[in-house]
């Protein structure tokens, strides 16, 4: 058991170095034992984001994802499964006693991905991170061991959406290849907005501006529960937020095109972000 274990961490923590490298080099500021965690949800947040964005036709990938769910539910229950990101995942469930609704929420999220490519309301959109998004950050909160869950648990779940919708800006082009428009469609037509155009003229200017507005005030939300985590766990977390955070300042700085490549906050950059970050604290 030990060794599958060490294996199923290590699968984890490869599919986090590689598909996620700001949140892989900020939990290098927690312990060994957080850091395993963090991996495993991680990854198995990853796998299912992947089976549904890149596995074809329609049918194959909800076929794909009904399995995958299904493998986990039995994971969950002890059962020994195949997949060794569903081994660690399973694991961490148990460690911290996460409640089975977050998962369900979750991977109900990840299925509307395959029937829903649009929304109408800013509100509609939320009804949709909640799953994909703020409950991750419920996830992991247990991970970083708050000392104030209360205080800790709203911020939470502003920095998952902060994140998701900062992806959603700068992604953009990359969703339209898939057919989808987060962005709501209530903004796209008050700045008079047709994605599909791709297009980087005023009134594209105008709705990313306010659109990063909103972005911004989740992530000043979300700072407000740092106060709450223990050291290692505020370092990781600020780390994190800031160079994620950054990514809209290199929206900006691009004159707001997103569509010529995927904006990002390179390597060496997060590295001195999380170094700043362990000294403060």
């Amino acid at each position: 058991m030990t060794s599958t274990i060490a294996h199923a961490d290590r699968v984890c923590r490869r599919v986090n170095r590689r598909h996620g490298v700001t949140y892989y080099w900020a939990a290098q500021l927690l312990g060994a034992e957080q850091r395993r965690h963090v991996h495993a949800l991680y990854a198995l947040c990853r796998r299912a984001d992947d089976i549904v964005d890149t596995l074809e036709p329609l049918e194959a990938r909800r076929s794909a994802l009904a399995a995958f769910r299904r493998d986990f539910a039995r994971a969950l229950t002890g059962v020994a499964v195949d997949d060794p990101v569903l081994t660690a995942a399973a694991r961490t469930v148990d460690a911290y006693s996460l409640d089975a609704a977050l998962f369900d929420r979750f991977f109900d999220a990840m299925l509307a991905d395959l029937s829903t490519f649009e929304y109408q309301t800013w509100d509609d959109l939320l009804g949709y991170m909640d799953g994909s998004a703020a409950v991750v950050g419920e996830m992991v909160l247990p991970v970083l061991a708050p000392t104030d869950v209360d205080a800790a648990f709203e911020p939470a779940r502003q920095l998952g959406l902060a994140f998701q919708l900062t992806n959603f800006l700068r992604d953009v082009d990359a969703d339209l290849d898939l057919g989808r428009r987060y962005l709501p469609r209530d903004d796209l037509e008050r700045f008079g907005v047709d994605l599909g155009r791709r297009v980087v003229d005023d009134e594209f200017v105008a709705l990313m501006r306010f659109e990063i507005v909103r972005c911004r005030a989740l992530y000043e939300g979300a700072e407000t529960g740092l106060a709450s985590l223990p050291t290692r766990s505020r370092r990781c977390v600020a780390t994190a937020l800031v160079a994620y955070r950054e990514i809209l300042d290199r929206i900006v700085a691009a004159d707001y095109d997103v569509f010529s490549g995927r904006i990002s906050v390179p390597t060496s950059r997060k590295l001195r972000i999380a170094a700043r970050q362990y000294r403060r604290s």
